[in-house]
Parts: structure tokens; C-alpha cells; sequence
């Protein structure tokens, strides 16, 4: 048997050594040793070969965009409203450079999977225009999804509804919301019902960013999984941030944590940016911002972490140093339930937009939707017939 590439000598992220035959875009043969003839061969040994990583949570439209209108002290609501200032002067070509711009910096440190909200309350939409077109140019090396995002609240807007309906019209993906954001706990739950009901009627996906404050009687996550239920949706819905949870009582989570599990709903912890954002009312003790995540993997919720932004008026700290880090975080869910992030550190900036040229890679990882990404994630399932999309780095051990 022959192949188009080998990737020789590589460390799987289980620590074992193999060689990895692929044929086309596929990955045919993970064996010890391949003795083969390829059109192709990559020494991968002393480095570390995994599948791409997965961001489930992102905001493109307003990465990069830091100091824009002016410089802001990265509280959550001070950022929502420079961005309803920066909003009506945004330009469809500056959008779509800056997204272009932190695509690169994705692709060239593994980062080949993103979900990204993009705020459908300008009237314009031209957040959204721009975003369908880095989405279709970055097609080759990146899975871009793209969700609907009514960022000051379905009922808060007259336009609101009307704009995620265009939106979906034009393409976008996933019906996103914001429910504690609407005016009233009732409108937040109603909102949640609604953004539902579209979803279900087009047959889409829902994300929605639930309950990320300190109260905790924001409980929109529990409707949220309820019409999940009601709606047959399971499998396709996930809820983004879930930061309330660290503030509920034990009792109330004790009845939670199974009615999300039973609903299929995912969480979407997003530890970088809640860290920093959470407990700003405290005195102390202060509150970390995470949710409970060992819980939900205890319950069999599924899980995935974001990065949510970066050098944006929500995140303005990151540097170009800290973004090399891109959130692969994971491995001690106890520590990130104290508020603390490992993140792997990965590569260096590539050069721009000629990825398929240095990739060793020939083909892209497949996204599978509707149901296969409930968060934005791969399935996890056997590995010969995947799609072969590959990143090497330096490997370190198992420590």
C-alpha cells in the first residue's frame, strides 16, 4: 500500500510514538512503523502530532480592535458599551482585516476550528457581511461558524428579531442570545423561548451566552435546557460562560447539573475572560468567575472552553505574547474551577495567508453539523477516516 504523506516518528498525545499514513484527505494507517512508499514524507520525531484545536467561543468582529473608540478598564459593561460606540463607525474592509489578521495567528499555532458570534445589532449588518466573506476565504484551512448574536438583547431593540432572521438568511449558522442582558428575568426567559422556536423551525443550531454575572437567580440556563426538551433540539445547543452557577447554592445546582445532562445541552465555560471579569462588585471574598466544571463533567455535560476574545475592549490585556497561548486548556478541571488556566503555549506567527503552502497538512478537520458540534468540537470518535489535518509542535512529556 503506498500514500500521499507519512508523518514519521511522531508523539501522539497519549505519549505513544507512531507514524501516520494518509491517502488524499483522509488519514488511512496509524501504525508503529510504516514501511511505504509516499508521495510525501514528514519527520515528526521528538515533536508532538495531534488534531487541531477547536476555540467554541469567540467574538471576530471585535478582536483586534482594542482602544477603539478609546482606551476602556475591561469591565464587561463598560466593553458592551464602547462597543455600541464603536459600532455605528466600524467599516466593512476594518472588520474584516482584523479577522484576517487573528485568523493567521490561529492557523499558525494549530487553531483550526472557531465558533465566533457576531453582533447582528447594527442595521447595516455589516458585521455579518464581513464575516461571511473572511468565512468563505479562510475555507481551506480553518472551520469558521458563525452565530447569529443579538448583543444588547432580543427585546432591547425594536430591529433585533428582524436582524437574526436577515442574518440566517444570509448564511450565518447558529442562532445565538443574550437572555441576562434583556431588561427583566421574564424577558430573558422569553427570549430564550423564542430564539429557540427559530432555531428549531430552520432546523439550526443554538448557542447562547447564559447567565455570565455574579447573580445567582440568573437562572436562564435552566430554561434553556427545558426548551431543549420541549423543542427536540438535543445535541445541538450549548450555553456560553454559565458564570451564575459559581453563585447558586449547592441544592439548587444539585438539580440543575442533571436536568442540563438529560436536555444534551453543552457548556461553554470561558475561563481567560471570566476570570478577569467576574466579582468586580466583591469585597472579599471574591468570587473567581469560573462555573462549576467539574460538576458538569462529573454529570456527563459536555464541555469545551473558549477564548472568547483577544486585545478587544472586553479583554484589552492580552498581548501578542499571551495570544500565542490560544486557550488549549483542559487538562486539571479542579484548577480551573479555582480559577486558574494551564494553557499550552504553541509555535510562532506565521506569515500571512499562505497557509496551505507551509502546512504539513493535506487536508482540513471536518466539523460535522448539525449534531456532531455541540461545541464547535470534532467528534471524538475512532481515528482511521478522519479528515487529516495535523499540527506539530515541540513535545515536552507527559509531566
Amino acid at each position: 500500500m503506498s500514500f500521499d504523506l507519512i508523518v514519521k516518528g511522531g508523539t501522539l498525545p497519549d505519549g505513544t510514538v507512531a507514524d501516520i499514513g494518509i491517502n488524499g484527505d483522509r488519514i488511512a494507517a496509524i501504525e508503529p512503523s510504516i514501511d511505504a512508499e509516499a508521495g510525501r514524507v514528514v519527520d515528526a520525531s521528538g515533536n508532538l502530532v495531534s488534531q487541531p484545536f477547536v476555540d467554541p467561543h469567540f467574538h471576530m468582529d471585535a478582536t483586534l480592535s482594542y482602544g477603539l473608540p478609546r482606551i476602556a478598564s475591561g469591565t464587561l459593561l463598560e466593553g458592551i458599551t464602547l462597543w455600541g460606540e464603536l459600532k455605528p463607525v466600524l467599516t466593512h474592509e476594518a472588520v474584516k482585516e482584523r479577522a484576517l489578521a487573528y485568523c493567521d495567528w490561529a492557523v499558525s499555532m494549530g487553531l483550526l476550528a472557531i465558533r465566533t458570534h457576531v453582533d447582528t445589532g447594527d442595521d447595516r449588518l455589516l458585521a455579518v457581511e464581513a464575516l461571511l466573506e473572511v468565512k468563505k476565504q479562510i475555507a481551506p484551512y480553518i472551520d469558521l461558524q458563525l452565530v447569529a448574536f443579538p448583543q444588547d438583547g432580543l427585546y432591547r431593540s425594536p430591529n433585533a428579531r428582524e436582524n437574526i432572521i436577515r442574518a440566517l438568511d444570509l448564511g450565518v449558522d447558529i442562532v445565538g442570545g443574550i437572555p441576562h442582558f434583556e431588561r427583566t428575568m421574564s424577558e430573558g426567559m422569553r427570549s430564550v423561548t423564542e430564539l429557540c422556536e427559530i432555531a428549531a423551525k430552520r432546523g439550526l443550531m443554538v448557542d447562547l451566552h447564559c447567565d455570565e454575572t455574579d447573580d445567582p437567580l440568573s437562572r436562564h440556563i435552566e430554561q434553556l435546557a427545558y426548551e431543549t426538551k420541549r423543542l427536540g433540539l438535543q445535541g445541538r445547543v450549548a450555553g456560553s460562560h454559565l458564570t451564575s452557577m459559581h453563585s447558586m447554592d449547592n441544592y439548587y445546582v444539585s438539580k440543575l447539573l442533571p436536568l442540563i445532562a438529560e436536555a444534551g445541552v453543552s457548556a461553554i465555560p470561558n475561563p481567560l475572560i471570566n476570570i478577569m471579569l467576574q466579582g468586580r462588585h466583591d469585597t472579599y471574598p471574591k468570587r473567581r468567575g469560573m462555573t462549576r466544571v467539574p460538576e458538569m463533567l462529573k454529570a456527563g455535560i459536555r464541555t469545551g472552553w473558549g477564548q472568547d476574545c483577544v486585545r478587544s475592549m472586553v479583554l484589552p490585556r492580552h498581548s501578542r505574547h499571551a495570544r500565542r497561548r490560544l486557550h488549549g486548556i483542559a487538562r486539571r478541571p479542579d484548577v480551573l474551577a479555582r480559577g486558574h488556566a494551564h494553557l499550552l503555549q504553541h509555535g510562532h506567527q506565521g506569515q500571512r495567508r499562505d497557509h496551505g503552502a507551509r502546512s504539513s497538512r493535506p487536508g482540513r478537520w471536518q466539523i460535522r453539523k448539525p449534531g456532531g458540534a455541540r461545541c464547535g468540537q470534532s467528534d471524538r470518535g475512532g481515528a482511521l477516516a478522519r479528515r487529516a489535518a495535523l499540527r506539530r509542535g515541540e513535545w515536552e512529556g507527559r509531566g
